[in-house]
């Protein structure tokens, strides 16, 4: 306990006065360059293993994740809020920055699929979400359609097959379309609106029915470099990589389909 306590105030003397000499690691991780990039929450399991492999690659970069509905973040970027990197789950969330002047460059990555999930362990037999409006579904979990793009998408299918506002008292909505996928999968929802590649993620839910790609708007990725980066070259490396065959391998591993 004596030396532990000696060993804590001879430290505390020599960072005091400037002798501490910082270990090799820590000396290693305060030269990293830290790039913050802004993504949609769908996209979270393939960028954050894209991310373990860059890393690897490039010792100097820590990646910086903030996952979210892309119109939460869409607002975050607006209001200044730190970011060198922006994936977003919809085009109208990206085209918003770009005609604010926001983007220095973007280009469409990836495309998804919406898909209507329920608890695994339910055995409804489903061929088309106007069959919602029957008792069996108590509530229906749909992502904030200001906010979040699957929320969006699935309120346009919704309308394009006349059952919104007939569905109005059944709607749970959710922060992002994880929160969707989690409110199916703790069975606070008899079914809900995801991606495709969010419901391959969960052995809790089961894929009901995809939804048609005639009922709503194309569902794009396009990812972003925030103008006025702090780290422009890093973040143009960054954006390179992800339209790579490395990256895109992963994409399409997790469920995505790529971008002609």
């Amino acid at each position: 306990m004596f030396k532990k306590m000696l060993l804590t105030v001879v430290s505390a003397a020599l960072i005091g006065a400037g002798l501490w000499i910082v270990p090799e690691k820590e000396a290693q991780a305060a030269k990293k360059t830290q790039i913050v990039i802004s993504a949609a929450a769908s996209l979270q399991d393939s960028l954050d293993k894209i991310a373990a492999t860059y890393e690897k690659q490039h010792p100097d970069i820590d990646l910086v994740f903030n996952y979210g509905a892309s119109g939460t973040l869409q607002k975050q970027i607006e209001q200044g809020a730190p970011a060198d990197l922006f994936f977003s789950a919809g085009d109208k969330q990206m085209k918003a920055l770009v005609d604010e002047g926001l983007i220095a460059a973007n280009k469409e990555l990836l495309k998804n699929q919406l898909v209507l999930v329920v608890p695994s362990d339910s055995k409804p037999s489903l061929s088309t979400i106007t069959q919602l409006t029957d008792k069996a579904f108590k509530k229906v979990a749909v992502g904030q359609p200001e906010s979040v793009p699957a929320g969006q998408y699935a309120q346009q299918a919704l309308i394009t097959k006349k059952v919104w506002d007939t569905l109005q008292n059944k709607l749970v909505f959710g922060k992002d379309v994880r929160a969707v996928l989690s409110y199916v999968e703790t069975g606070n929802a008899d079914a809900g609106f995801v991606y495709k590649t969010d419901a391959l993620t969960s052995k809790k839910v089961t894929i009901a029915l995809t939804v048609g790609a005639y009922v709503h708007k194309a569902i794009n990725y396009p990812v972003g470099i925030v103008k006025g980066s702090s780290h422009e070259t890093q973040a143009k490396a960054f954006y390179d990589y992800v339209q790579t065959k490395a990256a895109s391998d992963v994409f399409t591993g997790y469920g995505f389909q790529l971008a002609k």
